[in-house]
């Protein structure tokens, strides 16, 4: 597990069996699949499950119902991309993902040496497992609108309010070529922003809390972990 996970070992022992345990109902729960000749070992579903398990800590949570099945393809997978650029406007493309948040299909497609990458350089904020599973959080409420389901109506305000602002703030940045803490694919949309917001929360929280404190603080709430306290 320290292998393959490095974080593990920095969390406290109840936060390791609670991974643990989420982990498990996961393995339990979802069918996982090899796919493009990948031979499907129990090393790559229980590293999978762990990472994705991270997210559920402290929650009272679902076990991620929109997801039925993962899928795992050795390296990146082409597929078709749609992009609503507004006014009318829509552009088509054809790109290789790491991964990928199907939504109402039931299946998230993982490359596994992109999972392993971001494994293996904990603090860089990219990890394909948080950022996909983060968009399955988002989808419960059946939208991919970086909004997930929140506990109550002052946290869907809170939410709002900094999530817009810092949105459009970040969207300005990376249009005018501004150096940004946040990853520059966080400017695409609400949504993407949302997952990419979850990596950094996650592998660079000490930076996001420094530079980000209100988006911090509302992650903190939603997660309900404190990364940044840990690390100090």
């Amino acid at each position: 597990m320290d292998r393959n996970i490095p974080h593990f070992a920095r969390l406290s022992a109840a936060e390791q069996a609670e991974v643990l345990g989420h982990a498990q109902v996961l393995l339990a729960e979802k069918h996982f699949e090899g796919c493009g000749g990948l031979e499907l070992t129990d090393e790559i579903r229980v590293t999978i499950a762990v990472q994705a398990a991270r997210l559920l800590v402290n929650r009272d949570d679902d076990y991620f119902p929109t997801v039925t099945s993962i899928l795992v393809y050795p390296a990146a997978v082409a597929h078709d991309a749609t992009a609503h650029l507004g006014g009318g406007i829509v552009e088509e493309s054809h790109m290789a993902a790491s991964g990928l948040a199907t939504g109402h299909l039931g299946a998230i497609v993982l490359a596994w040496d992109s999972v392993t990458r971001g494994l293996t350089e904990p603090g860089d904020a990219h990890d394909v497992v948080l950022h996909e599973f983060a968009h399955e959080l988002d989808y419960q409420d059946r939208s991919f609108d970086g909004t997930p389901l929140l506990a109550t109506r002052a946290a869907y305000g809170a939410w709002g309010r900094t999530m817009r602002a810092e949105f459009e703030t970040h969207k300005a940045a990376v249009a005018a070529g501004s150096p940004t803490a946040i990853d520059a694919y966080g400017a695409t949309n609400p949504a993407e922003f949302f997952a990419v917001l979850t990596e950094h929360f996650f592998e660079r929280p000490v930076e996001l809390r420094s530079r980000h404190a209100a988006l911090y603080e509302v992650l903190r709430e939603f997660y309900r972990q404190d990364p940044a306290g840990s690390a100090v």
